[in-house]
């Protein structure tokens, strides 16, 4: 009898284990979520600056990180370049978004890594990618790609 009473904490403890290590995990999946949402929110923010063609506010927007490793003009003149002859946004949905704490030649950090399916005037199908970062406590684009 004892060895069953013992079998049977053992196992009760085991389940409770298990219980808690499922509460941690929706915990952490709960905030990766809301990470998640929370960069989309900033990142949709800043896009909006892009289509309007506000490229030097979309500059000062950014993360502190992304505004040392490019100028105001810099940072315009290849927004010129690469969004100007796309036209006009017809067209943004967020296909993915990734929470990651490293990234590769960047410190590490929060981020999040954002795809989106979209559509422009003079470019119907374009995938752009936006990583927003933990930046002073707010979520801040420290980088855009479109192709």
């Amino acid at each position: 009898m004892k060895e069953d009473a013992i079998m049977k904490r053992i196992l009760w403890f085991l389940a409770a284990v298990g219980l808690a290590l499922l509460a941690v995990s929706a915990l952490r999946a709960d905030d990766k979520s809301a990470n998640e949402k929370a960069a989309d929110a900033a990142a949709q923010k800043w896009l909006a600056l892009v289509d309007g063609g506000n490229y030097g506010e979309s500059w000062k927007e950014a993360a502190s990180a992304f505004r040392k490793a490019v100028t105001a003009e810099q940072w315009s003149a290849a927004l010129s370049a690469s969004r100007g002859s796309y036209g006009k946004l017809l067209s943004r949905t967020l296909k993915s978004a990734e929470y990651r704490t490293s990234l590769p030649g960047a410190p590490d950090g929060e981020y999040v890594v954002l795809q989106y399916d979209s559509s422009f005037e003079h470019k119907k199908s374009a995938v752009e990618t936006v990583t927003p970062m933990k930046d002073g406590g707010a979520w801040r684009v420290s980088g855009y790609f479109i192709k």
